[in-house]
């Protein structure tokens, strides 16, 4: 799991990005797209309220809308210019900063159809089982702490709830880490997580039936700095708590794209991502969810009194 990750940093790399997101983000709008193709083959789902958690410049949100177009979609980034970018693609709206939200279906309180909520994923300013789907596209890598996270995503959820999310695996940007790795030995690539331990958070933090896999993507560059000047556009820099503070210099930069020439095919310089794909439901009322370390069941009280011996 992810650690140790500058907070402060990943908003303001992320509100910088704002403007140049959508112009930058080819692999991003793909990945999104993909995973919402998981939304196809589920029958009966018609979700009143969702929430997309790292919505960015909110071009999930409105194929969400789209696809639901009965639904409230709260549209939650960490970064407010994230959210400014987003109103601009979507219908008119207030902002609500940390402000919970009811947890009444949207049947009976529609509200309006896109709320922006500048929050953490760590810390979701929403109500107890007041979200029908929680879909999150390439955000999970970002948190310090990914259990906290998925643990947020499971409380907000109703019984039965889908969460739908996608996430960088460790063999993501392997050709730039083991170039800088060459250079110096300070932090300077993130460290993502693997489908195996996804899959165990998942099942810790009370879902069920996870379903997970993977898919690698390959992106071309003629040098390094086209690499990194991409990786600036989206916002994705460098957020570890224990990397240099100073600008690296041209020479180490120069050392850098000396040791990446060797992975160079065909006349360009590749960049792997893997994309860990996952989905899940919140327990119905009754089944028995983990909770510190063991299953707790929960189920109305009318079941106990009409389960009584005569």
């Amino acid at each position: 799991m992810s650690a140790g990750l500058d907070r402060g940093h990943i908003r303001r790399a992320f509100g910088r990005a704002a403007a140049s997101y959508a112009a930058h983000s080819p692999l991003q709008s793909e990945v999104a797209a993909r995973l919402r193709e998981h939304l196809d083959g589920i029958a009966d789902f018609a979700p009143g309220r969702i929430v997309d958690v790292g919505c960015g410049p909110g071009d999930g949100c409105v194929a969400l809308r789209a696809r639901y177009p009965h639904a409230q979609v709260i549209a939650l980034d960490l970064a407010l210019p994230m959210l400014r970018e987003a109103l601009g693609r979507t219908e008119s709206g207030s902002f609500s900063v940390g402000e919970a939200l009811p947890s009444t279906s949207t049947e009976h309180e529609p509200g309006p159809a896109f709320l922006p909520v500048c929050a953490d994923a760590q810390a979701l300013p929403l109500a107890d089982a007041s979200v029908d789907l929680v879909h999150s596209s390439l955000c999970l890598q970002w948190c310090d702490d990914p259990g906290l996270a998925l643990a947020e995503f499971r409380r907000v959820l109703r019984p039965e709830g889908l969460l739908l999310f996608s996430t960088f695996g460790p063999d993501t940007l392997k050709e730039l880490r083991a170039a800088f790795a060459e250079v110096d030995r300070g932090p300077h690539v993130s460290r993502f997580i693997d489908m195996h331990d996804i899959g165990d958070g998942l099942l810790a933090s009370g879902f069920r039936d996870p379903v997970l896999e993977r898919e690698d993507f390959t992106l071309t560059y003629a040098d390094v700095r086209s690499l990194m000047h991409e990786l600036r556009a989206i916002g994705a820099t460098n957020a570890d708590a224990r990397r240099q503070r100073s600008l690296t210099g041209k020479a180490h930069l120069a050392r850098v794209d000396t040791a990446y020439e060797r992975f160079r095919t065909d006349g360009v310089l590749p960049a792997t991502y893997e994309v860990v794909y996952a989905i899940a439901r919140a327990p119905a009322p009754g089944q028995p969810r983990r909770e510190r370390g063991g299953d707790v069941a929960s189920f109305p009280i009318e079941r106990l009194r009409g389960s009584r011996r005569r």
